[in-house]
């Protein structure tokens, strides 16, 4: 799921702190990590994504 999560979350800040969030367990870090990535997918809506490759321009 890491890998998809990425595509929405796009700053290294970001992916360290989904990172931190999705080791812990309970219901209370589930609704804290559902809220993280619905808002840090929101706040990287416009950023390019640093996975995908730069040098296809042909």
């Amino acid at each position: 799921m890491s890998k998809q999560v990425f595509k929405w979350i796009k700053t290294p800040c970001g992916r360290s702190k989904y990172l931190e969030l999705q080791a812990k367990q309970g219901f209370l870090a589930q609704l804290r990590l559902n809220w993280f990535i619905l808002f840090a997918a929101i706040k990287d809506w416009n950023l390019p994504n640093p996975d995908q490759n730069k040098g296809s321009d042909s």
